[in-house]
């Protein structure tokens, strides 16, 4: 799970942006609250000395992140990808429970809809994503579940330098897979799919850090989540395959890429400008494509780093937009 967010605009911020498997707390809950001040700039107030520590907890979370992708890849032949994916939502909701503790007896109506929604967005969206891994490799797979975040990014922002930056996103795409006869459809389309559900989780957490505070929205949908993986965990185990290193495998992977970068980044974002904390996530598809060539031996081609290189200076470069955050600090002013 990767908490970090990646983008900030008028509508949707960081947090919103955060990836559902860690899942920042949301604006004006009560965790987000009891974060340091920012000031005008963006700039928490007792990390001005520290951006150092902010930069290394980040870092830190993305290589954590994709590295236990790695090592769930590992997992596939013995599990498969949704093998994997079961045994890391528990994990995931495990580590959630304990840190969020949501009132599940009290929720009403109104909350445990957004709460269900985000449960089918970890389901489709881990799946996608570790069946993209399996079949087209973790550097690519990463790189196109990236491209959600960015497409809501840029329809937030609507001006005619994001329509440039969706083309060279798109034409980063395009060069990334390079479609033809011997393309992996299946696999590009179980990415996007992944990309789909990482946009739709963005859209639902909003609703959803409205009703209910911190992670415990996060922490329900993984319970659910979960909860529904345990059929599969039950065949599993009844055929003999939920054990010994697969099985540890699949826990370290739930492991690194849910409580490390949790901690990680919720670190992070105590120490560095949300606008910067923002364009630093982008190393997240080329901590990907690391992870996949150190641990899983995939080698990509030149066009495919020519590929990850396009989109993620798109996402450097909408995130980058100096002075919005001054402008609507400027009207909040005025309008005082």
């Amino acid at each position: 799970m990767r908490i970090a967010g990646a983008y900030e605009s008028e509508d949707v911020t960081t947090t919103d942006l955060a990836h559902p498997d860690h899942s920042a707390p949301e604006p004006g809950s009560a965790s987000a609250a009891a974060r340091p001040a920012v000031d005008r700039r963006g700039v928490a107030g007792s990390g001005l000395a520290r951006p150092g520590r902010g930069i290394a907890a980040l870092l830190a979370g993305a290589a954590s992140n994709q590295t236990g992708a790695a090592v769930a890849a590992h997992a596939f032949p013995a599990l498969g990808p949704v093998g994997v994916v079961a045994v890391r939502q528990l994990v995931a909701a495990v580590v959630l429970l304990a840190v969020a503790r949501p009132p599940l007896r009290r929720l009403t109506a109104a909350q445990w809809g957004p709460s269900l929604a985000l449960a089918a967005v970890f389901a489709v969206m881990n799946l996608a994503l570790y069946a993209a891994i399996e079949r087209i490799g973790l550097g690519l797979a990463v790189t196109l579940e990236f491209l959600g975040p960015l497409t809501i990014a840029l329809l937030a922002a609507r001006g005619r330098r994001e329509g440039l930056l969706a083309a060279a996103a798109a034409l980063g795409v395009y060069v990334l897979v390079l479609p033809g006869p011997s393309s992996d459809l299946i696999g590009i389309g179980l990415g996007l799919v992944a990309a789909t559900a990482w946009a739709g989780y963005i859209l639902v957490n909003q609703v959803a850090g409205r009703r209910l505070p911190g992670l415990q929205a996060p922490a329900v949908a993984s319970l659910v989540s979960a909860t529904a993986y345990l059929p599969v965990l039950v065949w599993l185990g009844l055929d003999g395959r939920l054990w010994g290193w697969p099985l540890l495998l699949a826990v370290v992977a739930g492991l690194l890429s849910s409580a490390v970068p949790y901690a990680a980044d919720l670190t992070a974002l105590r120490h560095l400008p949300a606008q910067f904390f923002g364009t630093l996530s982008s190393v997240q598809p080329v901590f990907a494509a690391g992870a996949g060539l150190l641990i899983l031996g995939e080698r990509l081609s030149a066009h495919e780093w020519l590929g990850i290189a396009l989109i993620v200076a798109a996402n450097v470069v909408v995130t980058c937009r100096p002075g919005r955050a001054a402008r609507r600090d400027r009207r909040a002013v005025g309008g005082a």
